[in-house]
């Protein structure tokens, strides 16, 4: 249910999730903290707990282990 345009579809949001993790720098992850603020700044607000439970439902580690070491 959407009341005055605030609240958005849970899965718009895990897409732009999934969509920002997939396309972010393997070597300097984003943290949710980093996440949140990209959601907010395109609109979304959402609380860091919230872009924590959607990453985790979406089966990604956090930013720490996302990281690809490259030699």
């Amino acid at each position: 249910i959407i009341n005055s345009g605030e609240e958005v579809s849970t899965n718009t949001i895990k897409d732009l999730l999934k969509q920002l993790i997939d396309d972010e720098d393997k070597k300097s992850p984003l943290t949710d903290t980093n996440l949140t603020k990209e959601l907010n700044v395109m609109g979304y607000p959402v609380a860091r707990r919230t872009v924590a439970k959607y990453r985790e439902q979406l089966h990604f580690p956090v930013a720490r282990l996302r990281r690809q070491l490259t030699h």
